[in-house]
């Protein structure tokens, strides 16, 4: 690739090219809305998220930011920022790496191989070291109650939407399949 700029258009266009709903924010490709599910045969099966991608000018030879918009029960999650606590993207970020690795194999990796011993969430890092079966049943709790679609749809896009209650993510009204989050317009 000739430039950065040109890579990272390039990685967006082959991440909304896959099977991932992306929605851009202000109309640009630095920064967007993931729509993520939770890896099969993992805790997280069923589960949906909003996953928030920031771009640094200097992608991809500085790693993406990413963090989940709505909430999941993860040691190296933190719970009410949603910042990803993984050194494939936080520490030993290569170029070699693109969009699609971090929505194929890093975050389904982080979910399936939790890393209590270096949480961002402590309380569920203690919950899993000290009764593994509380622990899972508290993580489909949250899957249940944060991670569907309708939880997706109407998730928070920034932090100054932080004081909203459990009740503020989903109204119970269910809006036509046709108005879903990161499809794009025709």
């Amino acid at each position: 690739m000739s430039s950065p700029s040109k890579r990272r258009d390039m990685d967006v266009m082959k991440l909304m090219m896959s099977d991932y709903a992306v929605e851009t924010i202000n109309d640009g490709i630095s920064e967007f809305n993931v729509e993520f599910h939770g890896p099969k045969e993992s805790l997280y099966e069923g589960g949906v998220w909003k996953v928030r991608v920031e771009l640094p000018d200097a992608y991809p030879y500085k790693s993406p930011s990413v963090g989940f918009l709505n909430k999941i029960f993860h040691p190296n999650v933190d719970e009410l920022s949603g910042s990803v606590c993984l050194d494939v993207i936080n520490q030993s970020w290569s170029p070699m790496f693109d969009l699609l690795n971090v929505f194929e194999v890093f975050l389904p990796q982080l979910l399936l191989y939790p890393n209590p011993s270096d949480p961002l969430n402590g309380d569920a890092a203690s919950l899993m070291m000290k009764d593994k079966e509380q622990y899972e049943q508290k993580v489909k709790e949250y899957c249940e109650r944060y991670a569907k679609k309708e939880h997706i749809v109407n998730a928070p896009t920034d932090e100054s939407d932080e004081e909203l209650s459990d009740e503020d993510f989903s109204d119970g009204r269910s809006d036509s399949d046709d108005d879903v989050a990161g499809h794009a317009d025709p």
